[in-house]
């Protein structure tokens, strides 16, 4: 039993290290993944520790110090995740219908069936914005029907799992797909005209994942996402960056587009809302995401009911308000988080 503890201990330790080293490898990134869940591990081997462990006082006292260190530092990956810290998007004024937003964002899983569902809960949920990612030919000809509820579109189906699906209430302008990095992975951009008339830039990605099956590396990804900063960054327009993002919300290439950027987190400061995978609570992490600009507050963000795909849905609803860019800050990037873009930038 003293060994078994041991083992599980100083693996604990290793799946916490592993993502401090910077290599794009998916063996060092595909730990960023799972915090939460190495957190209430930690906990478990604490406990184990205190109460099971018969071996020497001195190696009990080294591990039960290395893993309360250990769990202090999860927890602090974490916190700005949680209703503690504080909110990074604040709460939006009286609603506006004119200067509001709202968007759903599907990963429907490419071999999902399950179209109805989803269209059923596109009708529940009642979004300006549709964005259904993972969408091939027959997702496409399933989906028409939102044609006559959201008459603007842009449709990318694709049967490698990297399909993309924009319908809108509202006008788009000046829409493009583009393909960024990878030949076979499309991002749609377009300008979203709200009921006001004020306009919003609007990228939609979805950049492959770090794994053996897609990239052993995650340097396509992390390029992409900081191709895109470099887009938000320099939009004259107030920005939404929607997507599955392959990543997830509380990682260094995450927090690294954050900064390059200057794009906000709604989740910051209200919970992980965490959106992969639906059909195994254990192993939930945050890939979805909605990233906005300073000129936006926050209506609501959720959750919404899984259709029978991997993902669940997330709703995001925006105002934009005047005092909104000066009452709100982005993370600020360093001469060490220029550089490192940079290179990431030039790699491939």
């Amino acid at each position: 039993m003293n060994l078994t503890i041991i083992i599980f201990s100083c693996l604990l330790f290793c799946f916490t290290l592993l993502p401090l080293v910077r290599s794009e490898y998916w063996i060092f990134r595909i730990f960023d993944y799972p915090r939460l869940q190495k957190l209430v591990l930690n906990c478990v081997a604490f406990v184990l520790m205190v109460l099971y462990y018969t071996g020497p006082a001195l190696t009990q006292y080294i591990f039960l110090s290395l893993l309360a260190l250990n769990t202090t530092y999860l927890l602090s990956l974490i916190l700005p995740f949680t209703t503690l810290a504080k909110k990074q998007v604040l709460r939006a004024g009286p609603h506006n219908g004119n200067m509001s937003l709202s968007i759903m964002i599907a990963n429907v899983f490419q071999d999902n069936t399950n179209s109805k569902g989803c269209l059923k809960e596109i009708a529940k949920a009642d979004p300006d914005v549709v964005l259904l990612l993972e969408t091939n030919e027959r997702w496409d000809i399933q989906t028409r029907s939102l044609e006559s509820t959201y008459p603007h579109f842009k449709r990318v189906p694709l049967e490698n799992t990297y399909g993309l699906l924009l319908y809108s209430k509202l006008e788009l302008t000046d829409t493009t797909v583009k393909y960024l990095v990878e030949k076979d992975i499309p991002s749609i951009h377009t300008k979203i005209k709200l009921s006001g008339g004020q306009l919003v830039q609007f990228y939609a990605v979805h950049p492959t994942p770090p794994v053996p099956a897609e990239n052993i590396r995650s340097t396509e990804r992390d390029k992409e996402l900081l191709l895109i900063a470099d887009l938000a960054k320099a939009s004259e327009l107030p920005v939404i960056v929607a997507g599955d993002l392959n990543d997830v919300a509380w990682s260094h290439t995450t927090e690294l587009f954050l900064k390059m950027s200057g794009l906000l987190d709604p989740r910051r400061g209200r919970g992980f809302f965490n959106s992969f995978h639906a059909h195994y609570f254990f192993i939930r992490f945050p890939l979805d995401h909605a990233f906005v600009s300073r000129h936006f507050k926050l209506i609501k963000i959720k959750r919404l009911n899984n259709c029978k795909s991997d993902h669940f849905p997330i709703f995001l609803n925006v105002q934009l308000e005047g005092d909104a860019y000066n009452e709100q800050q982005p993370l600020q990037a360093d001469s060490s988080d220029v550089e490192e873009a940079a290179e990431k930038k030039e790699k491939i």
